[in-house]
């Protein structure tokens, strides 16, 4: 359903490099019925997926560490982030695109995944609806080393780690990354290692 108390969009092209920012100029309607004229910025990067691969009977979870130059402009020292696979969207299917991600990203080949929920996430700023899964994995599912695709200049390594102890990476700040804190936080509220 369209909101009534916006009107008026005017949509301004600022970069178009890597994805597209806009800025929006628009007519908001208050509460008490009079309009003001407002300006947004939203950076488009398309939508994406992200994955929790996890090992039941090893209590494991498999997750990537690279490098992200927007966290070490901000602080973050040696600009290293773990992650759990994700991957923007290729041609619009969540599914099929969290399952090439998986195979590039750490060389499992995942059966099955599950679609637990979708988040936006900086809904601020950036328009990306971000499709969450979890998948199960196992050796037999190892077809490549992973690492990331050499032309996306991705430069990714895996790391299989216990659940507890990647939930003790969330209490000593060495994951930062809002979705994969999402999806460690919601294994554990629904008990998916007990």
């Amino acid at each position: 359903m369209k909101n009534g108390n916006i009107k008026n969009i005017k949509k301004t092209l600022l970069s178009d490099n890597w994805y597209s920012l806009h800025k929006y100029t628009f007519d908001y309607q208050r509460e008490d019925g009079s309009w003001e004229t407002q300006e947004r910025e939203a950076y488009d990067r398309g939508n994406g997926a992200v994955i929790l691969l996890y090992n039941k009977e090893k209590g494991t979870v498999v997750l990537t560490r690279q490098f992200r130059i927007p966290t070490y402009l901000n602080g973050n020292e040696n600009g290293m982030m773990v992650e759990a696979c994700a991957g923007i969207l290729e041609k619009g299917n969540a599914e099929e695109t969290i399952r090439m991600e998986v195979e590039e990203e750490t060389g499992y080949q995942v059966k099955e995944v599950v679609k637990i929920f979708e988040s936006y996430m900086s809904p601020g700023s950036v328009t990306e609806i971000l499709h969450f899964f979890i998948g199960a994995y196992d050796a037999t599912m190892k077809v490549g080393e992973g690492g990331g695709v050499a032309s996306e200049t991705e430069n990714i390594e895996v790391l299989e780690l216990p659940f507890l102890k990647a939930v003790d990476m969330l209490q000593s700040g060495e994951i930062k990354d809002a979705k994969t804190i999402m999806l460690l936080q919601w294994a554990k509220l629904n008990s998916l290692f007990a």
